[in-house]
Formats: structure tokens, sequence, C-alpha cells
């Protein structure tokens, strides 16, 4: 069988052997550290935690941290305050001339803007720290318990979660360099994977319990699987460019004359506008605090994730952030100043200042549905409770997590055919190759 030839073929290149080893060793003590419950608390009290984080931005939260929200753990606050300051740093960028020089700098300033957004990511721990502590207090007294009094405790427990959230980026900036695949995109899709057997079996105890059950479960598997066949496809699609090498003779032998193709990709932002706009959408959690229940009932409404207005601003965002993702990862100019220094050209056009219009028109063309299918995608967990599918399982249908799991599996699932073709094996498909997130040229 292919599927266990390709199994011996990974297992015999050992850079990826250690590789994937190191990835799953990751994942093991990432999951440990999210059942790991912060000193003073009692595990078995945390029953209103885990009923509240079940639907609505509250599960995503939890989602997010693979379950260490409900849990309590040193991991609660999990990965999406780094994510949080990455947004704050990139839009910056935009406006701050001194770190859009930065920018400019190479790895340098690459450095820098790292370093400087794990800054930023701990003043915002340290401010939502204390937010989750205050919402443990309130579902903890609802089943009778308490948490330990006093500022100490209070300082300690965010000191704990601060260091938890810092250890989860580590990890995933270790996943990057000595594993496969984004190692924070892995380590979200890991939190993703982690609620998706409970939900499946909640789904369908559910429908059991009504009439034709069995009928409703192939059918929202079906649909589940068509909304995952259509993801795909909005992070494989591409609109090829062609490229003309013009001819040139270096002593007897001619170069150049051949066709080439760009394959500008429709999703050229990939699963990022997603996660910045969901960053964005936990913002309010911040100001109003983690007790949406004492909260007004448009802001219960907004938050949990059903209303009108929290998928339209949601929606909105993920193609504004889809066009500004966009432009900062392509840049015509570039690519038109690369084809000219290599004697190429579009059939048609003019090198040059017309080169990167003409790219820069087919990217704004081609971007624009793909914006409009991404953030489709993203509120089709809101069309999904509409009928009647549970909240945990409608997560599944499409929104952040539909589409971070198909865009990392796709991107490690590249890495590891890549390092199979350079050994000279076979890849992970029999015809063509797999597309990831990131773009190539033929």
């Amino acid at each position: 069988m292919k599927f266990i030839q390709t199994l011996q073929n990974i297992w015999k290149i050992e850079d990826l052997r250690n590789r994937i080893t190191t990835t799953l060793w990751f994942i093991v003590l990432y999951r440990l550290g999210t059942t790991i419950v912060l000193p003073g608390i009692d595990p078995a009290s945390l029953v209103a935690l885990k009923t509240q984080t079940r639907g609505g931005l509250m599960a995503l939260l939890d989602m997010f941290s693979g379950g260490a929200f409900s849990n309590a753990s040193v991991f609660a606050l999990g990965i999406m305050p780094y994510i949080s300051a990455s947004i704050v740093m990139q839009l910056a960028a935009i406006v701050v001339p001194s770190i859009q020089k930065m920018q400019r700098e190479g790895e340098s300033g690459r450095r820098k803007i790292n370093q400087w957004t794990r800054y930023l990511t701990i003043l915002i721990l340290l401010v939502q720290g204390p937010l989750y502590l205050v919402n443990l207090r309130t579902q903890l007294m609802a089943v009778g318990a308490t948490l330990p009094e006093g500022f100490w405790f209070a300082f300690t427990s965010t000191i704990f979660m601060a260091a938890g959230s810092m250890l989860t980026l580590w990890m995933g900036e270790r996943i990057t360099d000595k594993g496969v695949g984004n190692g924070v995109s892995f380590i979200i899709l890991v939190g993703i994977l982690a609620r998706l057997p409970r939900a499946f079996v909640a789904e369908v105890a559910l429908r059991f319990q009504l009439p034709g059950g069995l009928f409703v479960i192939i059918l929202e598997i079906i649909l589940l699987l068509l909304v995952m066949a259509g993801a795909i496809l909005l992070v494989q699609g591409t609109r090829r460019v062609p490229v003309q090498y013009a001819k040139r003779t270096v002593g007897n032998r001619q170069f150049g004359g051949a066709r080439q193709y760009i394959p500008l990709k429709v999703n050229a932002a990939n699963v990022m506008p997603i996660i910045f706009a969901q960053a964005l959408m936990f913002i309010p959690l911040t100001f109003i605090g983690f007790n949406t229940e004492t909260t007004s009932p448009f802001w219960q409404t907004f938050l949990s994730g059903r209303g009108f207005w929290y998928n339209f601003i949601f929606a909105v965002l993920i193609i504004l952030f889809t066009y500004m993702y966009t432009a900062v990862t392509i840049n015509p100019g570039q690519m038109s100043d690369e084809l000219k220094n290599s004697n190429g050209f579009i059939p048609g056009v003019k090198p040059g200042r017309a080169t990167k219009d003409y790219l820069d028109d087919v990217m704004s063309k081609i971007t624009l549905p793909g914006a409009i299918f991404l953030a489709l995608v993203a509120i089709m967990p809101a069309f999904a409770q509409y009928f009647g599918v549970s909240q945990e399982f409608s997560q599944f249908f499409g929104g952040t997590s539909l589409i971070i799991l198909v865009g990392v599996v796709l991107d490690t699932l590249q890495q590891i055919e890549s390092h199979l073709l350079q050994h000279h094996y076979d890849g992970l498909l029999e015809t063509g190759h797999i597309k990831g997130r990131q773009g190539y040229m033929y």
C-alpha cells in the first residue's frame, strides 16, 4: 500500500523523522500543560466554568487554548495574546515610520519587531490575567466554591498564566524551527482537534434522541465534507499569469525563450485574516469582562457568536484584513523588478511600471472573491446553529476552526512532501503535489 510505503520513506529520512518526533514531544508537553490547574483551585469546582465555555466566544477562547481555559490551567490564556500583539504591530507598521524602517532592515529588523511583540504580549497578559480570575471567581461562586483571597494569590496566578502563555509561544517557535509546520498555528490546531471528538459524540447523542437522527447525522457529515472541500479550494486556488523569458546568448549557449507561470493565490493571506479578525472580536471580552451574564442583552447576543451584528462585523474585518495582509505579503513592484532583472516579461504588457500595475490589478480582482468566500466560510457556524446544529459541533462547519485546520494540515503535509522529494522519494499524492499556504513559482 502506498500509505504504508510513504510512512516507511518518512521514517528513513533522519532529519524528517527527528522533526516529526520533536513536534510530537512538544505537543505532548503542551497537552500536559493544559491539565495543570492553577495552585489553590479545586479542579472539581470548575463545572460552571466548563458550562460557560460550551458556546459563543468563550467556546472559541477555550478551543484556541486547547481546553486550558475551562481547566483553569497555567496555559489558560493560550496563544491569543501573542496573536493580538502581532496584529497591533502589523497595523503599527502601516502608520509608524520607525517600524516600517525596521521591516526593511531584513533579519535584524524582524528580530527587533518580534522582541517588541513579545513585550506587548506580556502587557496584554498582565491585563487579561486578573480579568480571567474575576470571571473564575464568579463561576466558582455559582457552585458554592471560592477562590483564595488576597493580592498574593491574584499576583502569583497572573504570573503563572503569563509564564504559561510565553512558554506556549516558546514551544510554538521551537516547533517552527526544529519540527514541521508553523508552530503557533499547529498549537491552535491541536486545541481545535482536542474538542472535535467530544463535540461529535455530543452531536450524535443529541440527534439520536430525535426522529430521523441517523439521516440527519449523515447529512451533516456530507455538508461538513463539502464545506471542507470548499476551504481546501480556497487555500489552494491560484490564478496563473504567463511569463515569457527573452532569449539571450552567452558564448555558444542560448538561454531563455521558455514560457512559465506566476501562480497568484486567490487567498494569498491564507488563514491570517480570520485569526486576526477573531482576535479583535475578543476585545469586548477584555473591556466588559469574561462574565457575559451580567452584561446588557445586546452584548450577550453579540458575544454569543450568533447575532447579526457579530457576524457582519466579523465578515467585514476578514475582508479588510485579507486586503491588508495581501498588500503586506505580495509586492507587485518587487515581482516586476525580478522579472525585468531575469529578462522576463508578461506577453502584451510592457516591463516596469506597466507590469507592476497589471499584477496589482490581477491581485485586486482575485483577492475580492477570495476575501468574500473566506468571510462566508468564517460565519458558516452561525448558519449551522440556525438549522439546529449544536454550538460545539457547529464550529467545525466553518469559521476559524475549519480554515485553520485545513490551512495548517496542508502546510504541514507540504513540508513533509518537500523532504520526501528532496530525498528522491515519491510525494504524498500519486498525481501532482500538495500546495500549502505558501505560494511558489513553477
